[in-house]
């Protein structure tokens, strides 16, 4: 016996122990370990997840980004090779995949976007806002170890360092020059893309992957809308638009509400209530005067209903499944980008998380001068933004919190008669699936009466009490300081019902018209006065705001169907302003 082990067996023993151990002593070995170490400690850092992610049964998950893990250890692997040996080699070899790495997450946990090929054209911009402290940080931490990487390369052996090169750049090269056979290949091989989220999607993919992916998507958005691209042309419109509206323009602030799944409970035909489902004061504000504008999307994809409002063209998902992912940033003079040329301050605040549907970037693109997100998700102490009071309701900001923040924010930016217009938009988030209510601070004061039950719906009936007691009390708080003001409430999208469309058909909802689902409520309130148009569409909401602020001239020289009181089925007709918008947001 030798330590226990049977003589006989004792050579085999030490080979296998032997071999563990150089195994777990391998540099390879040990950058896997890293990978999974660094995943760990960004998502505790409130970064990105990705293999450290747990399952619903509490099973850490290591396939979701298997091919982003084969790509960094065949990468890893081949700067190992490329390197002259040194004690060092195995650190070294990381570097440049840590500070790639290290690059992509600052990002998002400073602008809590994820960074996007086509955002290193603001890299110049960044860097000429960092103070020399910063800068000097960035070259000790950044650009040394990166030339002491390339000082180490053996350039002896170029055939190795070339070669090795190969498989990246082709890869490379099929995302930025075969785009639409590269998003089809990886359709079949890759991991979840949720439309909804970035940052979901690059914890399913990789930080690499997902980089190259919304590459390929740009590439195939720019092929796609290649014969509608004019800059030059499309800045000059854009202009003189803007100042078109700034020499015929009345100066009025605009306030634009985009609610959450606002369903108005009064148009389920098939059902009552123990009490009216509008608070008393809404139901003052509103009287009967609460129009319909149809949305886009029906349950969920707030950003496609947000695309329509803003930009004033049908979200036709003909270059991605979500608009809002294909913008850049670069300016695609929406409505917002529009009143920012005729001298507004454009202003959005948006009650949820950035990270969703590319808004940031989307919104920088439309126009928006700035941007308010809850401090709570982005850290940024600079917002005005608070999500307050979220226990119990699936940390869900309530409207009324949005609203008072928003109008304390607002009044003296309104009051200052030296400052300019204000173009105010917001956007809500409570409301959102599965409607939860805490009955501590809310508790249901209505019940729905039906023959068909759902429960779901029923929550959200009761919201719509809460939410439209605050949204009537911002209206008039917002008309005791800006009484001339245009004001303009409507709701995204309806909510799903708990047996999705079958509620809304069982309970009758607009005694089930033609796509009736997609139909939701809007107020406009003109210099404190309700008013009723014929149903329009979300798109015609821009050339309803314009319209106001040129006191009819805008429409005086455009069909507008709302001016004529006429609901006019124009979406086809506008295709091509969508595809030449589209070609200019993507650049």
């Amino acid at each position: 016996m030798t330590n226990g082990v049977p003589t006989a067996i004792a050579p085999a023993w030490r080979l296998v122990a032997s071999s563990v151990g150089s195994l777990l002593a391998n540099r390879y070995t040990f950058f896997l370990v890293g990978v999974y170490a660094y995943s760990l400690l960004v998502n505790l850092a409130g970064g990105l997840g990705g293999v450290t992610v747990f399952s619903e049964d509490g099973r850490l998950v290591f396939t979701k980004e298997y091919l982003e893990l084969v790509l960094l250890f065949s990468l890893y692997c081949y700067a190992t090779l490329i390197l002259r040996p040194s004690r060092w080699q195995g650190w070294l070899a990381a570097v440049p995949l840590l500070l790639t790495y290290l690059g992509q997450d600052i990002y998002y946990l400073m602008y809590s976007n994820v960074f996007r090929v086509s955002e290193l054209t603001m890299v110049p911009e960044l860097l000429a806002v960092l103070s020399p402290l910063m800068l000097a940080l960035l070259v000790v931490a950044v650009v040394l170890p990166l030339v002491f990487f390339v000082g180490s390369i053996n350039w002896r052996r170029p055939v190795m360092v070339v070669a090795g090169l190969l498989p990246l750049l082709l890869l490379i090269g099929a995302a930025e020059y075969f785009p639409k056979q590269y998003l089809a290949v990886y359709s079949r091989i890759g991991r979840e893309i949720p439309f909804w989220s970035d940052a979901v999607s690059a914890e399913n993919n990789g930080r690499f992957m997902m980089l190259l992916y919304r590459e390929a998507e740009r590439q195939t958005a720019k092929a796609t809308t290649k014969t509608y691209r004019d800059r030059g042309r499309y800045e000059e419109e854009a202009r003189s638009l803007g100042a078109w509206v700034r020499e015929h323009g009345n100066r009025r602030n605009v306030h634009l509400v985009v609610l959450e799944s606002f369903v108005d409970p009064t148009l389920f035909a098939k059902a009552t209530y123990s009490r009216d489902p509008h608070h008393p004061d809404f139901r003052r504000l509103a009287a009967d005067r609460l129009g319909l504008s149809v949305s886009p999307v029906v349950a969920g994809q707030t950003s496609q209903a947000e695309f329509e409002l803003l930009c004033g063209v049908p979200a036709f998902q003909e270059l991605a499944g979500m608009e809002f992912n294909n913008f850049t940033g670069t300016p695609a003079y929406c409505l917002p980008g529009t009143l920012d040329l005729a001298g507004y301050r454009t202003m959005a605040s948006n009650a949820y998380k950035p990270a969703f549907f590319n808004t940031p970037t989307a919104y920088r693109g439309m126009g928006f001068a700035s941007m308010y997100f809850p401090r709570e998700y982005t850290g940024d102490d600079s917002s005005y933004i608070s999500t307050g009071d979220t226990a119990g309701e699936m940390g869900y900001m309530f409207d009324g919190s949005l609203y008072e923040q928003n109008l304390a924010f607002v009044t003296p930016l309104i009051k200052d008669s030296q400052g300019p217009p204000l173009f105010n938009y917001l956007l809500t988030v409570y409301g959102h699936f599965p409607h939860v209510l805490n009955q501590q601070k809310r508790p249901r004061v209505v019940r729905m009466l039906s023959s068909f039950k759902d429960a779901q719906l029923e929550r959200s009936v009761n919201q719509f009490f809460y939410r439209s007691a605050a949204v009537a009390a911002y209206v008039e708080g917002l008309l005791a300081i800006d009484p001339e003001s245009f004001i303009l409430l409507v709701s995204d999208h309806v909510p799903p019902g708990q047996y999705g469309r079958k509620s809304y058909q069982k309970l009758g909802y607009l005694n089930n018209r033609k796509d009736g689902v997609h139909y939701n409520r809007i107020l406009v309130i003109d210099r404190g006065k309700a008013k009723k148009y014929a149903t329009v569409h979300h798109y015609d909401v821009p050339a309803m705001i314009l319209d106001a602020l040129t006191d009819g001239a805008y429409c005086r020289e455009r069909v507008c169907g709302f001016a004529i009181n006429q609901f006019v089925d124009d979406r086809m007709s506008r295709h091509d302003d969508y595809m030449r918008l589209m070609a200019h947001a993507s650049e």
